[in-house]
């Protein structure tokens, strides 16, 4: 709400009282000057979504938010960050519990 009051126009993203041309040039510029190397907005994108898939966010909802065509797309690329991936494999390896079941 803070942002709204404090807006000079209508424009979701404004700059001197119009809408800005290149979010993204916008993003690389700051980066630049921050001294900060290989910034760019598919890092927010990529890092909104390993949040997402960490904090166990279905695939299939973190594709439908990126608008992947499909959740093979997402699952791919982000399901190595979900706290259940692998588990189940990792578990069959765990001897110590093996051991302790028998």
């Amino acid at each position: 709400m803070e942002a709204r009051e404090a807006a000079l126009t209508d424009y979701v993203v404004e700059w001197a009282g119009g809408p800005v041309k290149s979010i993204r040039k916008g993003i690389v510029e700051t980066a630049r000057r921050a001294g900060v190397a290989g910034v760019s907005p598919h890092v927010f994108r990529h890092t909104a979504a390993v949040h997402m898939a960490a904090a166990g966010v279905p695939m299939s909802k973190i594709s439908q938010y990126l608008g992947h065509s499909n959740v093979g797309v997402t699952e791919r690329v982000y399901a190595r960050y979900a706290p259940d991936h692998l588990r189940d494999a990792a578990e069959v390896l765990d001897f110590a519990r093996v051991r302790r079941a028998t």
